[in-house]
């Protein structure tokens, strides 16, 4: 659904390319799996697959779900639960519920405002929010667009180009974001099929990675990046923009980046390994992100909900841990939290209720989750969060017939 660029001001309506926004989705849509079924009949083939594809043959995209369906609650009964809350904690800013957006570019190719409509439906949950570097809105509109008091963390990926990269996390800082999460899995990006079939290899005019357009800085010019991340020379649009990252990092600039960072958060996106969640603390990280880029990564690598387990060890309580990858439901959520994360984030569900309605159907999917997570603390026991334990879950290694798997055709 290709949408035209403008301000996060104009309140116009848009006619996207291929179709519209469906304002029947309350009767549609009953859970969060429900909006991508229906934005796979609304979005063209390319952007859809785009969005839904994971790398190679897809074993982790895959695997992100089953895995959480080899874990098994254990709910206990005759407990007060007459005053459910899902109310918590994250990095000392409280939060309606566990659960935040993780950042994702290029919302602009699913809703006219892109990312400012989402940081809107992320105000209304009173829930964190995170811009990816990679949006279709600047750092400045995003912060403008939702009320001072919004939960905001800016990501950040190492380019080659230190002077920008730490113009970024200036920007961001003095826009008033709050936290910052810098994304260590990505110094090159999996190669994902489907665009290559599709020939999805830039992005659509006349939407462009706004972040970039920094005139500020001398000798870099806007355009020279929009030549490297829109080059085309390779098949898939992930293997173009690669070109701007950093390939020869090391555990040093996380203290580069902290230094940068000064006093907000930094949550070190991208770990899979407890030996690394080690040499991120040590390296001045304030918290950990266990996520395998929603299966778009490497390819047959864990699941997150299996790699958990094992870094919460480590970690042992230090600093927070979160996780994305795979969350669909609110069982998936409670599981994530027995396993030691402190809160979880999704990222492709966000674009297919942008697709479906905007910002009304992003906030409408996460009510349907909110609802979901209610339901299933009631059940187990459990009236607040803080009252999750390892105990409440157990792992069941069994073979499933079959598992949700929704992407492409292909």
């Amino acid at each position: 659904m290709y949408a035209p660029e403008m301000s996060c001001k104009t309140l116009i309506v848009v006619e996207k390319k291929g179709v519209q926004q469906n304002n029947d989705y309350t009767r549609k849509c009953f859970n969060v799996n429900d909006f991508q079924i229906l934005a796979h009949q609304l979005l063209p083939k390319d952007l859809y697959e785009y969005l839904a594809s994971g790398s190679d043959d897809e074993v982790t995209l895959n695997e992100n779900r089953r895995a959480f369906q080899r874990w098994f609650l254990r709910p206990r009964v005759m407990r007060p639960v007459g005053k459910i809350s899902t109310r918590t904690t994250l990095f000392g800013n409280s939060v309606s519920m566990p659960v935040f957006v993780s950042p994702a570019g290029v919302h602009a190719l699913c809703d006219p405002e892109g990312e400012c409509t989402t940081v809107q439906a992320c105000a209304k949950a009173d829930i964190l929010f995170g811009l990816s570097q990679h949006s279709t809105r600047s750092i400045e509109e995003v912060a403008a667009a939702a009320p001072p008091s919004t939960l905001r963390w800016y990501q950040l990926y190492i380019l080659k180009d230190r002077a920008r990269t730490k113009s970024l996390i200036r920007r961001a800082l003095k826009a008033g974001y709050t936290g910052l999460f810098l994304t260590v899995d990505s110094v090159r990006f999996g190669y994902r099929e489907a665009d290559a079939k599709n020939g999805f290899n830039a992005l659509p005019p006349p939407h462009r990675l706004k972040n970039y357009d920094d005139t500020s800085l001398q000798d870099h010019s806007a355009s020279s990046l929009d030549k490297t991340y829109n080059s085309q020379e390779e098949k898939a649009w992930d293997q173009n923009s690669e070109q701007m990252f950093e390939q020869n990092v090391t555990w040093n600039d996380i203290q580069w980046v902290k230094k940068e960072a000064g006093s907000v958060p930094l949550v070190i996106k991208g770990i899979m390994a407890p030996e690394d969640a080690e040499l991120a603390i040590s390296a001045g990280a304030d918290g950990i992100m266990v996520s395998n880029h929603g299966g778009r990564q490497l390819d047959g690598c864990l699941s997150t909900i299996d790699a958990l387990p094992p870094i919460a060890k480590v970690v042992a309580g230090r600093v927070p841990i979160l996780l994305d990858s795979g969350i669909r439901r609110g069982t998936d959520v409670l599981k994530a939290l027995a396993l030691g994360a402190s809160a979880v984030g999704f990222g492709k569900p966000v674009f297919f209720g942008l697709a479906v309605g905007g910002q009304d159907a992003v906030s409408y999917l996460l009510e349907l989750l909110r609802t979901e997570i209610e339901a299933a603390m009631a059940i187990c026991g459990i009236e607040k969060i803080s009252d999750i334990t390892p105990n409440l879950v157990t792992s069941q290694q069994m073979q499933l017939a079959s598992a949700l798997h929704l992407r492409s055709s292909l």
